[in-house]
């Protein structure tokens, strides 16, 4: 059984600059992968010489990108990038929802903490 974790991120980008960063190949391999190759919807993220390939299975431009990974066990599992503006602050905020084996919720946790630390820096913030 596969636990659901969501973890937001304040991210001070536009949403469509943000956006570019979280789906095209450029954008993903400054941040989440040492590199990134796309084929139609299918997406090869490679680190450190292995690749693991996930499926984009939803988005919308500039609000949401969801991705499958091909090789999961479980086919309810996936990984979102959501980003919306706090309606008080005006905020850019990115959610991440991620699924991971219920002894493994803080490396994740920890794992995106780093990831989302690389994004931002590569986006100057």
């Amino acid at each position: 059984m596969k636990n659901k974790l969501k973890l937001e991120y304040t991210i001070n980008s536009s949403p469509s600059v943000l956006y570019k960063q979280l789906s095209t190949p450029s954008g993903l391999s400054e941040w989440f992968a040492d590199d990134v190759n796309l084929k139609g919807n299918t997406y090869t993220f490679i680190w450190d010489g292995a690749e693991e390939q996930a499926e984009m299975i939803s988005q919308k431009e500039n609000k949401f990108i969801r991705f499958r990974w091909l090789e999961a066990d479980d086919k309810d599992t996936y990984f979102e990038f959501k980003i919306h503006k706090h309606e008080l602050t005006g905020d850019v905020a990115l959610e991440i929802t991620d699924f991971t084996d219920e002894n493994d919720s803080d490396d994740a946790r920890d794992l995106w903490d780093s990831q989302i630390s690389r994004l931002k820096h590569t986006m100057g913030l």
